[in-house]
Parts: structure tokens; sequence; C-alpha cells
């Protein structure tokens, strides 16, 4: 297998976001979006003519995933919310976990057919296992997988019954195997990090099933083989990295967020790109995001 090769970090955005997330490549658009979430914010930069757009909503947004056209699902506090960002008339709203308050949506992505699954996690950030991890199908009804998380990362998805989950909090990136009722038939820990690798956070799975993974407190993306070996590294000019996935003309191109986010003074000087989006080219391909497939009937 040849070896992963990567070019320097070229800063793409000098946003300075507090808490960049939820990275996502929408090839019809030309664009990477990705989000805010203490910001109550998602962005898109269409890297043909490098137009940048800001999009507000009106609470904290986890990630959002493509549709079709200008429709697009997004995880927020306590809601799945089918919207259309141009004309932001909401199509539908899904409620969940109404009765934790204190929980807001997370991390989310699309499997191999087109399902949506997103985790859940305490918004103080408390040692407490709160967190859940959701499957929603295309006739919207929501499965609860698995549970007892504090920070939930992830998913990135091998093929239709093989993903990785992670617990940030923990420090543990989960492989996890399900059978065709959403049940958990094979769960083990992939890796876990030392203290001084931060935590394990944003993820996404190249075509040679290499999984590429952001660290929280780090100041790095790691890209691991199916044995968990560290196989290549890119260090950023940001201490917390917080999320990654492929796109590009050619599906070469890494997107990175970064935040600042619980950063000091002497942090902040020190990662002066901290809260930027960045890109790194790179010579293997990601797998494209599925859309999210919403039966029509709905």
């Amino acid at each position: 297998m040849n070896r992963v090769k990567t070019t320097e970090p070229k800063v793409l955005w000098k946003l300075k976001c507090k808490l960049g997330e939820g990275t996502l490549w929408v090839k019809e658009h030309n664009s990477i979006y990705f989000v805010d979430i203490k910001k109550k914010s998602f962005y898109s930069l269409n890297t043909k003519n490098n137009k940048k757009k800001k999009y507000k909503v009106n609470k904290e947004i986890g990630f959002l995933a493509h549709i079709k056209g200008e429709i697009f699902i997004l995880g927020l506090q306590g809601e799945l919310r089918v919207q259309n960002i141009k004309t932001k008339k909401i199509i539908k709203s899904i409620l969940v976990e109404e009765n934790i308050k204190l929980n807001r949506i997370n991390d989310g992505k699309t499997d191999p057919q087109g399902n949506l699954w997103f985790g859940t996690m305490d918004n103080l950030e408390r040692k407490i296992e709160k967190g859940s991890l959701y499957k929603l199908d295309k006739n919207l009804l929501l499965t609860k997988v698995d549970k007892n998380y504090r920070i939930t990362n992830g998913p990135a998805f091998i093929d239709e019954s093989n993903f990785y989950h992670t617990d940030s909090s923990k420090k543990i990136i989960y492989k996890i195997k399900i059978n065709k009722k959403n049940k958990i038939i094979h769960k083990k820990i992939f890796k876990k990090f030392s203290p001084k690798e931060g935590s394990p956070d944003g993820m996404t799975l190249d075509k040679n099933k290499n999984l590429w993974v952001a660290h929280f407190h780090g100041a790095c993306v790691s890209v691991f083989n199916n044995s968990a070996k560290l196989i290549h590294r890119i260090q950023l000019p940001a201490k917390n990295i917080t999320n990654c996935t492929f796109g590009g003309q050619k599906n070469n191109e890494l997107f990175i967020t970064s935040a600042t986010k619980g950063m000091s003074n002497a942090d902040l000087q020190k990662y002066r790109y901290s809260g930027f989006l960045f890109s790194v080219k790179t010579n293997v391909r990601g797998n494209l995001q599925k859309k999210f497939t919403l039966n029509q009937a709905k």
C-alpha cells in the first residue's frame, strides 16, 4: 500500500470559530460547509469562486447533512430540522431528548445507505454519561442505538454495518458492528488516546479504509490503518482540531475545522491560527458523504 502523503496546511478562512465542527463537502455546490456550534452559525465556502456565506440559526448547531438543492437537515440543540437554507423555510422538525434539557446534538454523518447517524452530549460537558447515539432513517424513524457517552463524535462508516464512533471525553474511539435491526452485536476499543495526544474528535475515512482523526488539544490530524496503527500525521498551527472531511474536485482534499474554545491567552498567542478553516491536499481519495435519503412521502 502506498504511503499517505499530504501538503502543508493551507488557511482557507480566518474565522476564529469558537467551536468549528461538522465539515460537509457538497459536490454540486463546489462547497465545504461547516458549523460554529457556540455561535449558532454555519458557513459555506465555494472553492471554485471563493464565495463565502454565513447562515445564522436560533440554536446551537452540531452538524448539517445535505438532502437536495438548498435543503439540508440541521442537527440543533434538542432538534433535527429539515430546512431550505436559502428561503429559511422549515419543512420538518423532529424533537430529540425533550426530557434532557441540558443535552445537545453534537456530531453527525450519513451512512452508505443515506441514513443519518448522530450523537448527543451534556452541553455543560460534565463528566456524566447522558449522551447517546441515534439513527434517523428515510421515513424519519428515530432509533437509539447506543448510550452512556459523555461527548459523542463521529461516526465514520466502514460499510453498512461497521463503523467507528468516539467518546472524546474518555479519549476512546470504538469500532462497532450492528445488525439489520440496529442492534449492536460487537463493540470494542479501537484506539485510546494518551493525555498528551489530546482527545479524538471528528473523523473520516479514505478509500483505503484508513481513519483520519482530528485531535482536540492535540494540534494535529492522525491517520490510522484498520489495525489502529498510526501511519501518518498532519501537524496544524491550531491547538483544538475538531473535524475533517474529504472533498474538492477529485475528493482528495481534506478540509479541517478548529476551535478557540477553552484556550488561554498564552495558547492563543502560541496557536494564532486557532478557529480557522484549513485544507490539505492528499495522495488518497476520501469517501463522499451520502445525501440524507428522505422518503418523499414525508
